[in-house]
C-alpha cells in the first residue's frame, strides 16, 4: 500500500507550534506570550492559552513586572476551564502582587482580580462584599487619576473621557453586585436596607444610562413592596435599549434581560414581559427560560382578563391562553431536547398547561412539525383570534 499523504496542518495548529517553538527560545518575550495566550482564550482554546500563559509566567517570575498580568490571565483561563479552585489561587496570587489595584492594568493592576474573587468566593456574604469593596476602591482611584489628567492631556480628552465613562459603568455594576449580596446572603443584617439604598443611589448617579442599574433599583423596590416605583425603574431600564439593535453595546447581556423579564412579571407588567420574551427567543430559540417566561406572562395576562371579563388592549382571553399554550409547549420541547436541569421550571410549565387544558380542552395535534400546534381544529372564533394571537407572538 502506498504511503498516505500527510494531512496539512490547520492555521491554528501552525500558530500553536510557532508559539511553542518561540517559548522554548531563551529570548522569549513574556509580554508577547501573554498577548498570544489571550488570543487563544478569546478563540475558545483555553487549554493552549494555559500552556502559553504558564510559560510566560515562568519567564517573568513571581516578582517580575508582568507577574500580576500573567496570574490574572491564568485565573481567567482556569475559570473558562471550570477549574475554580485553581482560578482562586491564581487570583489570590495576583492580589499579593498588587494589593490595592494601583499598578498599571497592562502589568496586572486594577480591579478585576478583586471582582473575580468576590464572584468565586466560597464563603459568599461578607467575604464577597469585602472583595467587591476592594474592587470598587481600585475603580474609584482609577477614575480620580484619569480625571486629574484631563487638564494636562487636552489632545487625549475624548479618549480619557471615554475611559472615565467605562470605569464609572464598571463601578456602578460593582455596587449593584454588592446590593445583590445584601439582598440574599446578608439580608438578615440590620443595616442591609440602608446599605442597599446608599448603593443604588450612588450607582444611578454614576451610570444612569446603564439598564442593569435600574433593574437593581427595581429589585430593591420590589423587596420594599414599593411596586409603583419598581415599575418606573423597569420602564426606565427598558427605555434605554428596547428599540436598539441586538448587537448594540447598550443592550444588556442575555442573562440580564432574562432577569428583567422575571422582574416585569413580579410587578404586573406582563405585556412588556411578552415583548421582552419575543426579543429573547428571536435571539436564542433554545432558551428554555425565555420560552417559559413568555408563556407564563401570557398565562397571567389571560387569567387577569378572564377574571375581569375584558381588557381594552386584547380581544379575547382564550386567544391569550392559546398563545401561552404554544409558548409553554415549546418550552417543554426545548427543555427535553436540551436536558435542562431546573425540574421545578418544567413542572410549573406542565401545571400551567394543565390549567389551560381544563378551560380550553386538550391541544390539537401538531401537524405542521414546526414546534407550534395547529389551530385549524379549534372553534370557529379561532380564525379571528389568530390575528390577535400573531400580534402577541
Amino acid at each position: 500500500m502506498a504511503p498516505t499523504k500527510p494531512k496539512k496542518k490547520s492555521h491554528k495548529d501552525k500558530a500553536k507550534n510557532r508559539v511553542r517553538a518561540k517559548a522554548a527560545q531563551n529570548d522569549v518575550n513574556p509580554k508577547e506570550l501573554l498577548a498570544q495566550a489571550t488570543a487563544f482564550l478569546e478563540e475558545g482554546d483555553p487549554e493552549t492559552a494555559a500552556k502559553i500563559a504558564i510559560t510566560a509566567y515562568d519567564h517573568i517570575g513571581e516578582n517580575g513586572k508582568h507577574a500580576g498580568a500573567a496570574l490574572t490571565l491564568l485565573g481567567q483561563i482556569h475559570v473558562e476551564l471550570g477549574e475554580i479552585d485553581s482560578a482562586r489561587k491564581f487570583y489570590a496570587a495576583a492580589v499579593k502582587v498588587d494589593q490595592d489595584g494601583s499598578l498599571p492594568e497592562d502589568t496586572g493592576g486594577g480591579p478585576e482580580k478583586f471582582l473575580w474573587l468576590a464572584q468565586l468566593s466560597e464563603e459568599g456574604g461578607q467575604d464577597s462584599v469585602s472583595w467587591y469593596e476592594r474592587g470598587a476602591a481600585a475603580l474609584r482611584s482609577q477614575i480620580q487619576t484619569i480625571t486629574e489628567s484631563l487638564e494636562s492631556r487636552p489632545m487625549a480628552r475624548d479618549k480619557l473621557e471615554a475611559s472615565i465613562a467605562e470605569k464609572r459603568k464598571r463601578l456602578a455594576e460593582t455596587l449593584c453586585s454588592v446590593v445583590e449580596v445584601y439582598m440574599t446572603d446578608l439580608s438578615w443584617e440590620e443595616d442591609a436596607e440602608q446599605r442597599c439604598e446608599a448603593l443604588i443611589t450612588e450607582a444611578t448617579m454614576l451610570a444612569p444610562e446603564v439598564a442593569e442599574t435600574w433593574q437593581t433599583v427595581a429589585n430593591v423596590r420590589i423587596s420594599q413592596l414599593r411596586t409603583e416605583e419598581a415599575q418606573e425603574a423597569l420602564k426606565r431600564s427598558l427605555g434605554l435599549w428596547e428599540n436598539l439593535a441586538p448587537e448594540d453595546p447598550a443592550v444588556p447581556p442575555f442573562p440580564s434581560r432574562v432577569s428583567l423579564l422575571r422582574l416585569l412579571l413580579e410587578v404586573d407588567m406582563e405585556k412588556q414581559g411578552m415583548e421582552v420574551a419575543e426579543l429573547l427567543v428571536d435571539e436564542d430559540d433554545l432558551s428554555v427560560e425565555a420560552w417559559y417566561l413568555g408563556g407564563y406572562a401570557r398565562y397571567i395576562l389571560g387569567e387577569k382578563m378572564r377574571q375581569a371579563g375584558q381588557d381594552p388592549g386584547v380581544k379575547d382571553w382564550k386567544a391569550v391562553w392559546r398563545s401561552s399554550r404554544k409558548w409553554l409547549t415549546q418550552c417543554l420541547r426545548v427543555f427535553r431536547a436540551e436536558e435542562y436541569e431546573d425540574e421545578r421550571l418544567g413542572e410549573h410549565a406542565q401545571e400551567l398547561l394543565a390549567s389551560i387544558a381544563k378551560e380550553l380542552g386538550e391541544a390539537p395535534e401538531d401537524v405542521d412539525g414546526d414546534g407550534w400546534e395547529d389551530t385549524d381544529d379549534e372553534d370557529e372564533e379561532d380564525d379571528e383570534d389568530d390575528d390577535e394571537d400573531m400580534e402577541m407572538r
